[in-house]
């Protein structure tokens, strides 16, 4: 499988593979100015949390090479990278990755606001690299942790992407799913498809297949049956945002998994970065909801598949309450309720580290 997210250097452009095209197509976009990076994310030819900051990342060093190229004035030139931050920073409001890697890239413009534009673009773009590389390494050790919850032969329930396409490693959620494979272990994945933009079909069922494992795409309305008849062991998946109390924003149709995962007595596992936790809020009812617009539940394929002026409702995301998730997957170990004391003791050891 290509890398997702790549800095051509020869070029300075940022190579992003372009997710609206998968399955049926692998291309590249470039990305030559942080507003190509904006449309990319807005667009979701990159999507996920964790690649959303990547990304957001290097478009702010594009930000920095050009407007080094525009003016040798360093206050101006450091309000034009402002400015491209807070474009950035507007793309998507629940993704916490994105806000924190912003604000990686914004302390070291402030730590070298004087420097030579050259020498800050330079900076500039080895923050992003070590976003990107840390991001790796986080995803590794998420790996690790989580493979410990796992029994080979297991039956898993994802939901959406959280996997090399959604991150600058081996993904969140399907993490433990790749380390366990690396180790011998053999499971079966259960996919919902992940409406309204079906993230599960077009890409989890993709990469996993594209890596070799067993995969079984289901509608969204079979998961209570497929757990019940297919005999489905645990329920694993990614995040946008987890508050300080544990409460978990990620991809529309959580919230149902999690529900039935606790009425069949099942796992439900949170698989996610010390970045994506947001240490300024403790309920879920205060994380901002991305809406789609509503051609996404209305239309497909192009053809118009509801009455014309019917109204509708088309979150991007729901919140999980703290109460129905059985364990949170993050790089520095796994979090066991209660998770505002567990949360709050991990915040003490890596502060640096939390969005």
């Amino acid at each position: 499988m290509p890398e997702p997210i790549q800095w051509e250097i020869e070029t300075n452009t940022l190579q992003l593979l372009d997710q609206t095209r998968l399955p049926v197509r692998m291309v590249n976009l470039t990305c030559r100015t942080h507003i190509d990076v904006c449309r990319a994310i807005k667009r979701l030819s990159v999507r996920g949390a964790p690649a959303i900051g990547i990304a957001a990342a290097y478009g702010v060093s594009l930000a920095a090479f050009h407007a080094g190229l525009e003016t040798d004035e360093p206050a101006q030139r450091n309000q034009m990278i402002l400015h491209a931050i807070r474009k950035l920073s507007e793309t998507r409001p629940t993704a916490m990755n994105l806000f924190w890697a912003l604000n990686q890239m914004k302390e070291v413009l402030s730590d070298h606001k004087d420097a030579p534009s050259d020498e800050l673009a330079s900076l500039l773009l080895r923050k992003a690299y070590q976003i990107h590389e840390d991001d790796r390494h986080r995803c590794e050790q998420i790996g690790e942790h989580g493979v410990e919850l796992l029994h080979d032969r297991y039956r898993i329930l994802t939901h959406c992407n959280a996997g090399v396409l959604a991150t600058g490693g081996i993904g969140t959620a399907l993490a433990p799913i790749y380390v366990g494979r690396q180790r011998g272990m053999i499971f079966h994945l259960f996919v919902d498809e992940t409406r309204p933009l079906l993230q599960g079909s077009r890409l989890t069922a993709w990469e996993l297949t594209q890596a070799g494992i067993d995969v079984t795409l289901i509608s969204d309305n079979t998961a209570a049956y497929a757990i019940r008849k297919k005999n489905i062991q645990c329920v694993i998946l990614g995040a946008d945002r987890i508050t300080t109390h544990g409460d978990v924003a990620n991809k529309i149709g959580t919230y149902n998994l999690a529900i039935l995962a606790k009425e069949h007595a099942i796992p439900f596992y949170v698989a996610a970065p010390l970045s994506t936790f947001d240490p300024t809020i403790a309920s879920g009812d205060d994380i901002p909801i991305e809406q789609h617009d509503e051609v996404a539940l209305t239309e497909s394929f192009g053809k118009r598949m509801a009455p014309l002026r019917v109204k509708t409702f088309v979150p991007a995301f729901d919140v999980t309450p703290h109460r129905y998730i059985t364990a949170i997957i993050t790089e520095k170990g796994i979090l066991r309720p209660p998770f505002r004391d567990a949360i709050a003791r991990v915040r003490a050891d890596c502060d640096g580290e939390f969005g």
